[in-house]
């Protein structure tokens, strides 16, 4: 998918306040790496950290600092100088309890613990909402994940919110390279489960960078920020559009996938807390993205 290319953000005249921090993105990957570059387009100086050394040098040429340092490596976090602003936004790479308990819960505690920064940004998912009747969930509702991961993803964002940062709850990201939901269609591997109106919550990369720049760029108050694109669409109503789109027919009915690792939910995540504050999507739906995909 090659979206056209993004508008400039504007940041209110507050923002030039913070512009030369300096940050850490601790987590270079899919998301991290454009949150660095759109900092470093602002004038912040950043260091971007990956855990492997061959990751660090896939990403030499980009015009911000990237390094290989481990976050269970707490000499080696602390050795990495000091910071205004940290942004945690780490990926597990679909690994498992053990694998998000490393990197997000003991990554977000090792980053405190050794950086002291004045801003702290834990990116979470949206998949800690578990309900499933269909509800429109805000920051303020419920957040109590059945499954082990989200309630290690919980713990992380108790961790943040103790120490005065900010958690940004991410939908699903798509993007270029990567738009799990259509891969499957296109593969011929989609699904409609059960009743075919489950809700699904997206954000596209780029909404999801400019809004973990918004948030360290401006004063937001701590606390809890849903990152999606406020469009939520039931699974027959993306996949119509899917069969449009590419003159191909839809998926087959089939259960419910319940064994899903982040667990099986069916709610419409708000943005507007993030909205209210002057934030605004390039990509309001994924119908917008899905016109440049060919």
């Amino acid at each position: 998918m090659n979206p056209p290319p993004a508008p400039a953000h504007e940041l209110p005249c507050e923002a030039a306040l913070r512009l030369g921090k300096r940050v850490l993105v601790a987590g270079c990957g899919y998301l991290g790496r454009v949150v660095a570059r759109e900092l470093h387009t602002l004038g912040w100086e950043v260091t971007g950290i990956t855990r492997s050394s061959a990751s660090a040098k896939a990403l030499e040429g980009k015009p911000f600092r990237v390094l290989a340092c481990d976050l269970g490596d707490r000499a080696a976090l602390g050795a990495l100088g000091s910071f205004e602003a940290v942004i945690a936004c780490a990926s597990s790479g679909w690994g498992d309890a053990g694998s998000y308990r490393q990197v997000y819960l003991e990554g977000t505690q090792n980053l405190l613990a050794m950086l002291h920064p004045e801003q702290f940004l834990f990116t979470s998912s949206t998949s800690v909402y578990a309900q499933t009747d269909g509800e429109r969930v805000t920051e303020e509702s419920p957040a109590e994940p059945t499954r082990e991961t989200g309630q290690i993803l919980r713990a992380a964002e108790d961790a943040t919110l103790a120490a005065g940062g900010i958690v940004a709850r991410l939908a699903g990201i798509y993007g270029p390279g990567r738009w799990a939901l259509l891969t499957k269609f296109l593969d011929g591997n989609a699904v409609l489960e059960g009743d075919e109106n489950r809700f699904i919550n997206q954000i596209h990369r780029a909404d999801a960078a400019s809004a973990l720049v918004f948030l360290l760029s401006r004063s937001v108050p701590p606390g809890i920020y849903n990152v999606s694109d406020g469009a939520p669409v039931t699974q027959r109503e993306m996949y119509t559009a899917f069969s449009e789109h590419f003159q191909r027919p839809l998926p087959p009915v089939g259960p419910p996938d319940t064994a899903r690792k982040r667990g099986w939910t069916h709610k419409r995540v708000s943005n507007a807390k993030l909205r209210a504050l002057g934030w605004t999507p390039m990509y309001p739906s994924f119908r917008e993205a899905l016109m440049t995909t060919r």
